[in-house]
């Protein structure tokens, strides 16, 4: 392998790590491990855990099925295993490289279907602003009608608050779009008759073909059903989790969406598997609702240490199970 490509392929995976970790040091840093661990080996109810685990894989196989409604609204037929595995792989990768999955998938079902990357990658975005759209509009509600949890949230942690009002009127952030924009808008106006130029122009193209499918798709409410059961699947994977633990099975229905809305913020960050990110913020969550730190802290860790390992385990199935399933098949990527 070429050292640059193995040295940047490094800094991808251990960057972000590095952050995770960093994240994670600083949270639990002057924690009391010897309480958590009693707790870990005392307190925790794993036959719960454990039967939360099957609504979270229920979930991303219905993610699969969703995904196929968009890329046969293109016309293309496939194996719907090959969309569940590709699925199911597509978080295990990501569990290295934070985002790469994404690309993985529409790379892996281009290569066994043989369906353009570009148009699959248009899909796919469909498919992630539709999840972005959903946890917005979770997130809108709780702020309406938890408006007080937000208000104590942000006063436990100020850092935050000013770090996003930061970033949000940034004047560097303003000059770096529009610059962005202005360079784009040259290179496709007066750069355009450059063969690299123009293979860039197809292959957007194809990728807005892609996404064009949700207004071409014929089941426009059987793809809001699934949402609805994907989202309701990943909801019952984390509330379940309440009933394992004496310190928050009391909580109830409520405080279990606003601790899952937080945790759907935090594995938005790009580290692998939301860790460090995703531990703040429910742990941070259920001090507010008056959770002792060290509790708290306990149910973040182990919570996302048991998912974590369930979504590696059946990713990596997803993984072995797709050249098992089509060996009999010649395969060749479509990369247009």
């Amino acid at each position: 392998m070429d050292f640059k490509k193995l040295l940047s392929n490094t800094v991808k995976i251990i960057l972000p790590l590095a952050l995770g970790w960093l994240l994670l040091w600083f949270l639990y840093r002057e924690t009391n491990f010897s309480e958590i661990w009693q707790l870990i080996r005392r307190g925790v109810h794993y036959d719960i855990l454990l039967f939360s685990l099957l609504f979270g894989l229920a979930a991303n196989i219905v993610r699969g099925f969703r995904w196929g409604l968009l890329i046969s609204s293109l016309g293309e037929r496939f194996k719907m295993s090959n969309l569940v595995f590709a699925v199911l792989g597509n978080y295990a990768i990501n569990f290295v490289l934070p985002r790469v999955g994404e690309v993985w998938r529409c790379g892996i079902i281009s290569k066994y279907e043989k369906i353009s990357f570009s148009k699959l990658l248009g899909t796919l975005l469909i498919d992630r602003v539709s999840d972005t759209i959903t946890v917005g509009l979770i997130t809108l509600m709780i702020f309406i009608f938890n408006f007080n949890f937000f208000v104590s949230f942000f006063a436990r942690n100020p850092a935050l608050l000013e770090g996003i009002q930061s970033n949000f009127l940034s004047v560097w952030i303003f000059g770096i779009v529009v610059v962005t924009a202005v360079l784009i808008w040259f290179i496709f106006t007066y750069l355009g008759h450059y063969s690299l130029v123009q293979k860039v122009k197809e292959m957007l193209w194809n990728v807005w073909e892609g996404m064009k499918s949700v207004w071409l798709m014929e089941h426009k409410i059987k793809f809001l059903i699934y949402t609805a059961m994907i989202w309701a699947g990943y909801f019952c994977y984390f509330y379940i989790t309440f009933y394992a633990f004496d310190f928050t099975r009391d909580l109830g229905i409520g405080v279990g969406l606003i601790a899952f809305t937080m945790s759907s913020i935090g594995v938005a960050v790009p580290v692998q598997g939301g860790i460090g990110a995703w531990h703040f913020m429910v742990s941070a969550t259920l001090l507010c609702y008056g959770v002792k730190e060290t509790n708290a802290l306990a149910f973040a860790l182990v919570v996302h240490t048991i998912q974590s390992a369930w979504t590696a385990l059946t990713g990596l199935v997803g993984i072995i199970a797709l050249p098992l399933t089509n060996k009999s098949e010649k395969v060749v990527a479509v990369v247009e």
